[in-house]
C-alpha cells in the first residue's frame, strides 16, 4: 500500500503537471488564449479530478486483490468500499480546490469562452458535491467501521477509528463548505456592488465573468445590461443633440403618438445674409465651420433664455419659446435671445444676419407618421418671424419684432426697442407693425 501510494503521488503529480502545461501554454507566452486553449483551462479541474479517480480506482483494485489473497474476504470487501469512498472524497476535493486555485486563470478563459446555459458546472452540482463530500461519504465510512465484526477489531479500536473518521469528515465538511460559500458569496458580493454603482448612474462598470455556472451567466447578463443601458444613454444623448433635450424628453414621454396642442408661443427666426455668395466664395469645409460657429451662438443664447432650437434649415434656424415646455415670459426671453445672438455673431465678425421675432397661437407637437416623426411648431407666428427676418437683414440693428411681441414683453426689455414701420409681409393679408432694436444706439445697453 505504501509503495503504491508513492507511485500514485509521483504519477499523479507528473500527469497533472503535463495537463496544466498544455492548458496554460498561452499564459507562459503572455498571450490571450484562443477558444480551444480557453476550453482546456475550463476543463482542467475536471481532468485533474479524473487523474485522481483513475489512480484511486487502480490502487483500490490492486490492494483489494492482494487483500483477497492474504486475508479474509470481508476484509477485502471493506478495503474496496473504503477505497471507493476515499477516492470519491479526494476527487471531489481536488475538483473544488482546483477551481479555487485556477480561478484567476479561468476568469481570463471565460473572457474568450463565456459560459452557456448548457454548461455542466452548475450551482446545484456544487451543492450536491459538497453535501456528499461533507456528509454522506464520511457517514458511510463510519457505518463501515461500526459494521466490522467483533472478531476483527476490539470496541476500543472501533471507537478510535470512528473518532478519527468523524474528525476527517468534519474537516472535509469545513473545507468543502468554505470553498462552496466562497465560490458563491464572493461573486454575488461583487455583483451587488456593481448593481449599486449602476443604480447610481455609473455605466462604466464591468463585472468580471469568473464562473462557468449560473453565476457566470448572471455576471455576463449584468454586463449585457450595462452595455444596453450605455447604448440607450448614448442614443438619448444623440437624440437630444439632434432635436433638443426638451423635445427628446417629450418624445420619450409620449412615444410615437401624433400628439400636440395649440398654444401661445414666440418664434425667433434667424438667417445668414448673402449665404449663397458666401458658399460659392469659400471652400465647403470653411463655410461649414463658419456656420457651426454661428449656430453655436444661436444655441447658447436660446438655451440661456429658456427656448428651444427647433430646427436648422441650411443657414437658418427656428427657435421657439413656450413649447414644448411652457415659459413664464416667452416674449421677453425671445427678444433677449435675439439681441444676444446678434451681438455674439457681430463680435465674431464672420457673418451678417437677420432676425425676426413674432408671437401668436401655433400648433406644437409631433408631425408625420408612426414610422417617422418630427417635433415641429406650425402657425402664423413662425411664418411672420420668417418674413420679418427677410426685412431685418436690411435694418441697422438686424432685428425686427412684431407688435404682439412688444406688447407681451416686460417694461425693462421695452427700453431697448423702438417702433420701426408698419409692413405688409409677403403671404400675409394683414399688416404688421414692426419694432427694431434700439439698444445698439446706446453703448451702455446689455443683452440677457
Amino acid at each position: 500500500a505504501v509503495g503504491y501510494t508513492v507511485f500514485a503521488l509521483f504519477v499523479g503529480s507528473v500527469w497533472t503537471a503535463v495537463l496544466q502545461h498544455k492548458a496554460a501554454v498561452w499564459l507562459v507566452a503572455d498571450q490571450p488564449p484562443n477558444r480551444e486553449q480557453a476550453r482546456r483551462i475550463l476543463r482542467l479541474p475536471a481532468r485533474m479530478s479524473m487523474v485522481s479517480i483513475t489512480l484511486w480506482a487502480l490502487g483500490t483494485v490492486v490492494i483489494t486483490a492482494v487483500a483477497a489473497r492474504v486475508s479474509a474476504p470481508w476484509h477485502a470487501i471493506e478495503i474496496a468500499v473504503a477505497g471507493v469512498i476515499g477516492g470519491i472524497i479526494t476527487t471531489g476535493l481536488i475538483y473544488l480546490l482546483g477551481e479555487r486555485v485556477l480561478w484567476s486563470i479561468m476568469v481570463r478563459a471565460l473572457e474568450v469562452l463565456p459560459p452557456t446555459p448548457s454548461a455542466r458546472t452548475t450551482v446545484l452540482s456544487r451543492l450536491t458535491l459538497t453535501w456528499a463530500l461533507g456528509s454522506i461519504l464520511p457517514l458511510l465510512n463510519m457505518l463501515l467501521v461500526l459494521g466490522l465484526p467483533a472478531t476483527a477489531v476490539t470496541p476500543a479500536q472501533k471507537s478510535r477509528t470512528a473518532i478519527f473518521l468523524a474528525a476527517i469528515g468534519l474537516a472535509t465538511a469545513i473545507i468543502t463548505g468554505a470553498l462552496l460559500v466562497r465560490s458563491i458569496a464572493s461573486p454575488l458580493r461583487r455583483l451587488r456592488a456593481a448593481l449599486r454603482d449602476i443604480a447610481r448612474g455609473d455605466l462604466d462598470v464591468r463585472v468580471g465573468v469568473e464562473d462557468a455556472s449560473e453565476i457566470g451567466l448572471l455576471q455576463g447578463s449584468v454586463n449585457d445590461l450595462v452595455k444596453g443601458l450605455a447604448e440607450q444613454r448614448r442614443m438619448r444623448d444623440l437624440f437630444g443633440r439632434h432635436v433638443g433635450t426638451e423635445v427628446a424628453a417629450h418624445a420619450l414621454e409620449y412615444g410615437a403618438s401624433l400628439s400636440g396642442d395649440v398654444r401661445e408661443v414666440t418664434a425667433l427666426f434667424v438667417d445668414v445674409v448673402d449665404s449663397t455668395a458666401l458658399a460659392d466664395r469659400l471652400p465647403p469645409h470653411e463655410f461649414v465651420e463658419k456656420l457651426n460657429r454661428f449656430f453655436a451662438h444661436v444655441v447658447k443664447a436660446t438655451d440661456i433664455n429658456g427656448g428651444l432650437v427647433n430646427k436648422f434649415a441650411g443657414d437658418a434656424a427656428l427657435c421657439i419659446f413656450g413649447a414644448p415646455i411652457g415659459h413664464f415670459d416667452p416674449a421677453t426671453a425671445a427678444l433677449r435671445a435675439a439681441r444676444r445672438i446678434r451681438d455674439d455673431v457681430r463680435a465674431d465678425g464672420e457673418l451678417d444676419l437677420g432676425i425676426g421675432v413674432a408671437t401668436g397661437q401655433a400648433f406644437a407637437g409631433q408631425l408625420g407618421t408612426s414610422q417617422r416623426l418630427e417635433y415641429t411648431v406650425i402657425g402664423d407666428p413662425v411664418n411672420e418671424a420668417s418674413r420679418l427676418t427677410e426685412i431685418a437683414k436690411r435694418v441697422p440693428g438686424r432685428i425686427l419684432a412684431s407688435q404682439r411681441v412688444i406688447d407681451a414683453a416686460t417694461d425693462s426689455e421695452l427700453r431697448s426697442w423702438c417702433e420701426f414701420q408698419t409692413l405688409r409681409l409677403r403671404g400675409r393679408h394683414t399688416t404688421t407693425t414692426a419694432w427694431r432694436d434700439s439698444s445698439t444706439d446706446n453703448p451702455q445697453s446689455s443683452t440677457g
